[in-house]
């Protein structure tokens, strides 16, 4: 019997599990604990050290994770990917669409090319993410699609428009989806963290002024970790969530 004081789900045991930007932050802890549940886990992310390192680390598990570097806003090269890991584990189950970059910039800073490249990173890859896994959920008879959103645009926030924009519009595109492809079993929520306070966040954006702006605005005082993220993911990727689609799923602390 394990001794986690968190839920365990079999459904996740053995299941294909694909996660984009997940060699480090929110999408490390993903990695963590979608393998610590039996699941077999192929990650994606343009961070060669740090990806190796995780998989690594985590190779004594029931299943090794697959590590892939792969830059997601090359389209063909993600294409790639999703296929080396389902020839790795067969059929992907379950798709974390994690990668994203909130970047600061200002509105005067701007170009075409750069509002290109931030929507690319931020939204487009999650599409076709999910575009390149249909067929395997299909065949499956049920999947599971989750799409990392942000309260960022629910709380108005500046500096980042791009970030913002793109993330707003995950919300639709979940929607979306939901309904082309539940006729097939295959759900397909947003969950959307708050302010998580990984190492990049903290060494690039936290300062005082941040940390009373978590305390002022969250219910519930108490520091927001990418676990506390993860543990949502498990339970949107499960069966015990067959009935959940089209949803919003914030983990924020009660911010937003």
């Amino acid at each position: 019997m394990s001794s986690s004081p968190y839920g365990q789900f079999p459904s996740l045991v053995d299941r294909t599990v694909l996660i984009t930007g997940g060699a480090t932050g929110i999408g490390e802890s993903f990695v963590e604990h979608f393998v610590a549940q039996g699941a077999k886990v192929g990650f994606l992310d343009i961070d060669q050290n740090a990806g190796e390192t995780l998989a690594e680390r985590l190779g004594d598990a029931r299943h090794k994770p697959l590590f892939l570097r792969c830059d997601l806003t090359d389209i063909d090269a993600l294409r790639k990917a999703v296929a080396d890991v389902r020839a790795a584990f067969g059929p992907i189950g379950v798709l974390v669409n994690n990668a994203a970059n909130d970047v600061r910039h200002s509105i005067e800073s701007v170009t075409p090319d750069s509002f290109d490249k931030g929507i690319a990173v931020n939204l487009r890859h999650q599409f076709f993410a999910a575009q390149a896994v249909i067929e395997d959920m299909k065949s499956l008879g049920k999947g599971s699609i989750i799409n990392l959103g942000s309260i960022s645009w629910m709380l108005k926030n500046g500096n980042y428009p791009v970030y913002v924009a793109s993330k707003s519009a995950i919300k639709g595109l979940t929607r979306g989806l939901a309904r082309d492809l539940g006729p097939f079993s295959i759900r397909v929520n947003a969950l959307v963290p708050g302010w998580v306070l990984t190492k990049k966040q903290r060494e690039m954006w936290l300062d005082d002024e941040g940390r009373k702006d978590i305390k002022k605005g969250q219910c519930i005082d108490a520091e927001l970790m990418p676990e506390h993220v993860a543990r949502m993911a498990l339970f949107l990727a499960a069966d015990d969530s067959n009935m959940i689609t089209a949803q919003h799923m914030v983990v924020d602390g009660g911010w937003a």
